[in-house]
């Protein structure tokens, strides 16, 4: 079986350990390599499917593919070996943006000020992004076993053996919470990831638990009853200093506290241990040092840091609960995509391990479902307008936010990219966390010390899906909540739609011109091999209407400037891969106004959502590019006012885009508009008309069949 184009490009450019990142624009494969001297620029030149290879500087490569360009970009995109190639690989096809490039594009609204609290953020986020997966497994074991012993399935008593080793399951991941955030914190530092987890692993030993046992120990422990958590805080004598024991299970802070610290000691033992031992001693100090300052002071800083960060928040959930419940629904929308919600996840577990229980998690549920009622929206909407491509990125993201509570794709994957969807949903947010507010209020749940608590609480972390509910007590206000919260903003999307009028008719001119395509395609398909068609009967074709003579189709002669200014040759654009006509015959118009219009009249193939270019077709099928500029697709249309959509039809003349010239050449990019007949290989001549002023409509490319 032959290779795909897509394989054998990635086999020439080096193999996919040698992409760094890929990007595309209208019409070429732009690699950053590790190393551009691997590549078979030969035999990328030769290769069926490419138009040309131009170096580029640095370790920067180009392959230009043409009008095809998008979809030789997806396969590729799809190779099995590209699945791990350099993390810096994204898509950038005529300027969109991957889910990677939406996450970073938020992010970074709120990053580069305070490069510390970037930092932070940072390290909050990776310590805990490795073990969301085993999170969201043992949060959906929760709520089956406490589904199941709501409907009589299992019995709930403590006999019950086979209750409790469904219990070691889940209870294994919180319990062991600690040493998980440890290692993924040490890594994140720099720091030998299993010195981390091996200090806190320590902490959770029979021996240093064993410490708080006065019976064991008399009076060398003290403990005296916490009235306001409801705990038993003992205090034992070792080394002749006091040390205040905890438990530690489940506990966050400590652990990215501990890492902090250890990171400091680490890597100053590395600065002074020679290099020859280091593999012993570094790792004997450490655990000495580090270990020692995590019993005696960091340990319990971090217990009353996270306690006293949890009585706060509580002593407002049960004093001001309406604003409780109502600021965190419409705050989360925010923090998530900036990766700021960190802290309250931390708070989350902190809660649940010094008070038994969580009250975050509730009003939180409701942000999540006006998350995924957003996305029903868009959903709904993509069925009816015969969306194919929304149609999939909204189902995949409904199921991960339904199935398992993650709302990141339909973040990144939709919400972020269209500007509207943010005032819909928040409307979807308030309204449910009211809801919430009000049956908290009238409906209080008790926990399982009997605390009267104004609100809907869980003793388990869990992701708030549809199959979590049951973890939730006052299960009944949590449920209408979170569908009164869904369906807001499932309606506010559908009644009000999420794009602007521009979107919206882009979409449905793209989608109208693909049935069209189909619709040719299957008529081609259908239609009889003109020798195979029965000559008529004499009768029948005497009977018969003439048919009307199908109008003649005018040949095009000329491809017009799309813009007043000087005509120059394409060998003086400074553009590798237009000078080779790599990519056709043409010419490059320097331009004197901003307004860029057709050059030929036909149907808009390709319209860059940046604005830089656009390919037309003909009606007898001469294909013409208009790119404006050089390398300007960097500017991510910045200064491109777009006034087409593709599958659009134009004439000669008809507006494509208004640039702001000045801001190209301020940005240091040539403004020098090149106009292609991309398939001059199949004309008969096409030749340019260079070296003249000429103002937009004048001809500057002659063109015979």
């Amino acid at each position: 079986m032959a290779e795909s184009t897509a394989s054998q490009i990635i086999e020439a450019i080096g193999g996919a350990g040698n992409v760094t990142s890929l990007t595309h624009c209208a019409t070429r494969l732009r690699f950053e390599l590790v190393d551009a001297g691997k590549v078979d620029q030969e035999r990328l030149e030769h290769m069926d499917g490419v138009l040309g290879a131009v170096p580029q500087s640095g370790d920067r490569f180009q392959v230009v593919i043409g009008g095809g360009v998008a979809t030789v970009y997806e396969e590729i995109m799809h190779l099995p070996e590209m699945a791990n190639a350099g993390s810096g690989a994204k898509a950038s096809g005529n300027g969109g943006m991957s889910n990677a490039d939406v996450k970073a594009a938020a992010r970074a609204k709120a990053r580069g000020k305070v490069a510390w609290l970037d930092s932070f953020f940072e390290y909050l986020a990776d310590s805990f992004r490795p073990i969301l997966g085993v999170l969201l497994g043992a949060s959906i074991i929760i709520a089956l076993v406490n589904l199941f012993i709501s409907l009589g399935v299992i019995a709930g008593d403590e006999d019950n053996t086979s209750l409790m080793f469904i219990k070691a399951i889940w209870k294994g991941v919180f319990y062991f919470l600690p040493i998980m955030v440890a290692y993924n914190a040490s890594k994140k530092l720099k720091v030998d990831a299993w010195l981390g987890g091996s200090i806190m692993a320590m902490l959770m030993t029979p021996q240093f638990t064993s410490l708080s046992n006065q019976e064991t120990w008399g009076d060398a422990v003290k403990c005296v009853e916490n009235t306001t958590l409801g705990t038993t805080d003992c205090t034992a004598t070792v080394f002749g200093l006091p040390m205040q024991l905890s438990d530690y299970s489940g506990n966050v802070f400590v652990p990215l506290m501990m890492a902090a610290v250890l990171a400091l000691v680490y890597h100053g033992l590395k600065r002074i241990i020679p290099e020859s031992v280091q593999l012993v001693f570094v790792p004997f100090f450490a655990m000495i040092i580090v270990g020692t300052l995590t019993a005696f002071l960091i340990g319990p800083l971090g217990v009353w840091v996270g306690n006293g960060l949890g009585v706060v928040l509580a002593w407002m959930n049960s004093h001001a609960p309406f604003i409780f419940a109502i600021a965190i629904p419409l705050l989360y929308p925010f923090l998530v995509p900036l990766g700021l919600h960190w802290p309250l996840n931390a708070l989350m577990l902190m809660n649940i391990q010094s008070m038994g229980y969580d009250f975050i998690q509730g009003p939180m549920g409701v942000w999540n479902f006006a998350c995924f009622g957003t996305t029903a929206g868009v959903l709904f909407l993509s069925i009816k307008d015969k969306d194919k491509e929304m149609r999939q990125t909204a189902i995949g993201a409904l199921a991960a936010g339904l199935l398992g509570g993650v709302s990141e794709p339909s973040l990144y994957g939709i919400h972020l990219r269209y500007k509207m969807i943010y005032k819909r949903m928040l409307v979807g947010c308030g309204v449910g966390g009211v809801v919430i507010a009000i049956l908290g209020w009238l409906f209080p749940s008790v926990t399982a010390a009997g605390e009267t608590v104004h609100g809907v609480t869980t003793t388990a972390f869990a992701f708030t899906s549809l199959l979590t509910i049951p973890v939730f007590d006052q299960m009944w206000v949590y449920g209408v909540s979170i569908a009164v919260a869904f369906v807001v903003a499932f309606l506010m999307i559908v009644t009000f739609d999420y794009r602007t009028p521009e979107q919206k008719a882009e979409v449905l001119a793209r989608v109208a011109q693909e049935q069209e395509d189909r619709k040719l395609e299957a008529q081609a398909a259908a239609a009889p091999a003109p020798a195979a068609a029965p000559a008529p009967a004499p009768a029948a074709a005497a009977e018969a209407a003439p048919a009307e003579p199908a109008a003649p189709v005018e040949p095009t002669r000329e491809v017009v400037s799309p813009v007043a200014g000087h005509v120059i040759d394409l060998s003086e654009t400074g553009d590798a891969v237009f000078a080779s006509r790599a990519l056709g015959e043409g010419v490059a118009v320097v331009p004197t106004e901003s307004v860029v219009k057709a050059p030929v009249s036909g149907t808009l193939k390709t319209v860059a959502k940046t604005g830089h270019a656009f390919g037309i077709k003909t009606d007898d099928g001469v294909e013409v590019l208009v790119h404006i500029g050089i390398d300007t697709v960097k500017m991510e249309g910045d200064g491109f006012d777009v006034a087409v959509a593709k599958g659009q039809r134009v004439s000669a003349g008809d507006p494509l885009a208004t640039v702001d010239f000045d801001k190209v050449t301020a940005a240091g990019y040539s403004t020098a508009t090149i106009i292609a007949v991309t398939n001059t290989k199949k004309l008969a001549s096409v030749t340019p008309l260079t070296g003249k002023d000429v103002a937009a409509g004048d001809p500057v490319i002659a063109v015979e069949r």
